[in-house]
């Protein structure tokens, strides 16, 4: 029965994928939804929602170092047949995620205010982010918990369950929310506050639903004595690979900081349109992250099946889908971004300064899918630390550098800063490419042959 509930089936890419297409589609639709109806409530209220997010975004990046090497390190053991360590892994990441999080949600409870601070936001706009921090901050325990079950159960190719739970933990937000803007039934309108506890709650349920299906889908028992009991080799294990890949997006966010300064300097009209855009965004490499992570899946397994044509071949088929598809996307946007924006805001400044942006993205998002799905397929391939090098000097020398040359030297405001981001996406897919084609899992055989 055991042996039975801990192996994993052989899947296609689409089988893994579909599901978590739909499943980040929800989870990102979470935050849509919240700063569609923020909009229609106020633009402030949306703008400072939109910001906070930002700092969250943060510090839920600690929490994906567990949960980014948990899914390369059980996918590879699954793959080459090792069930004992995977489900011990398991286990350990829940333990280091518990911790994670009981410890960041205290930071940001008793500092949210002087890191908001950071960000040079001032009056409504800060007074509706700090709302947001102080209550969504109790919410990251959950969300620790979550990625690191979530984690599990993906790496098992359970991608339909922990879909559904982000099915009904979505409908549990969208209730708060009308409830908190929508004034129904006449109860009072509570605004940022009833949106921030929504998303509290339907965090603290997808925790419990997650649990249930571990036990009954793998008969793996999560208990509070895996948060004590956690084995040194699997941290040890974890981190190894979740320290650089979270680097990178560590790096990313801290560059997003500086170049939402920026933006923070070019107005409220560009502020307020960043924050629509970065939503309506989403859309586009919605598809490239559902089929990305898909891939890291399948080629962890390929590689600890020491399966490498195959891993190869698999990787390079996933670039051609997703760059063709987030072309297609962004031009769509574009096309109908008048109406789009609309329904985010009728202030005829913020739509000014987005649609120009909105026709960059067309440049933007395929040099996105390239680096996307390369670089987290070599990650899966144990190719952990070049990510970081290049994204570390990409994001700083040209997003952050060429944001301000752009953006703010020149002139060209928001679209100045978006075409920067470009060229950094660019870089890096190019530089990843080159990276995959080179087959690095073969230096690091070469380096496991040479006698000590």
């Amino acid at each position: 029965m055991e042996e039975q509930t801990t192996k994993y089936q052989e899947q296609t890419l689409f089988s893994i994928s579909w599901p978590l297409f739909i499943e980040l589609a929800l989870h990102m639709g979470m935050g849509i939804m919240a700063t569609f109806m923020l909009g229609h409530y106020s633009d402030a209220a949306a703008a400072g929602v939109g910001v906070a997010n930002q700092l969250l975004n943060i510090f839920i990046l600690v929490f994906n170092v567990t949960s980014i090497g948990a899914t390369v390190l059980i996918s590879q053991n699954l793959g080459a047949g090792r069930l004992k360590q995977a489900r011990q892994l398991s286990r350990s990441v829940f333990g280091l995620n518990f911790w994670f999080g009981l410890i960041v949600a205290v930071i940001v409870f008793f500092f949210g205010e002087h890191l908001l601070r950071l960000f040079d936001i001032h009056g409504k706009v800060f007074d509706y982010g700090l709302i947001f921090v102080q209550i969504c901050g109790i919410s990251l325990f959950f969300e620790s918990i979550s990625l690191a079950l979530s984690a599990t159960l993906r790496s098992y190719g359970y991608t339909k369950e922990s879909m559904v739970v982000t099915v009904v933990m979505d409908l549990i937000s969208l209730g708060g929310n009308i409830i908190a803007i929508g004034g129904i039934f006449g109860m009072p309108i509570t605004g940022v506050t009833g949106i921030s506890w929504a998303i509290v709650a339907a965090r603290a349920f997808a925790v419990s639903a997650l649990i249930y299906l571990v036990y009954h889908r793998l008969s793996l028992n999560i208990t509070l004595k895996d948060t004590i009991h956690a084995k040194k080799e699997d941290i040890k294990g974890v981190l190894s690979i979740g320290i650089p890949s979270a680097g990178e997006n560590l790096s990313y966010q801290l560059s997003q900081l500086v170049i939402t300064s920026f933006v923070v300097s070019l107005g409220t009209a560009s502020l307020a349109a960043r924050v629509y855009i970065l939503n309506i965004n989403m859309v586009c490499f919605l598809f490239t992250l559902a089929i990305a992570q898909g891939t890291q899946l399948l080629v962890a397994r390929y590689i600890g099946a020491k399966q490498f044509d195959r891993a190869l071949l698999r990787g390079i088929r996933t670039l051609k889908i997703a760059m063709a598809a987030s072309m297609l996307t962004s031009v769509i946007i574009a096309l109908i971004g008048t109406p789009l924006l609309e329904t985010f805001t009728k202030d005829p400044s913020i739509i000014a300064v987005g649609i120009p942006v909105l026709w960059a993205i067309v440049f933007v998002e395929p040099g996105r899918a390239m680096n996307i799905v390369l670089m987290s397929s070599l990650k899966s391939a144990g190719d952990v630390r070049f990510p970081v090098i290049i994204g570390m000097l990409s994001m700083w020398g040209v997003a952050v550098s060429l944001s301000y040359l752009l953006g703010v030297h020149f002139g060209l405001g928001l679209l100045g800063i978006w075409l920067a981001q470009g060229a950094d996406e660019w870089l890096r897919g190019i530089f990843a490419a080159k990276r995959w084609l080179s087959k690095p899992w073969e230096r690091k055989i070469r380096r496991k042959e040479v006698p000590a």
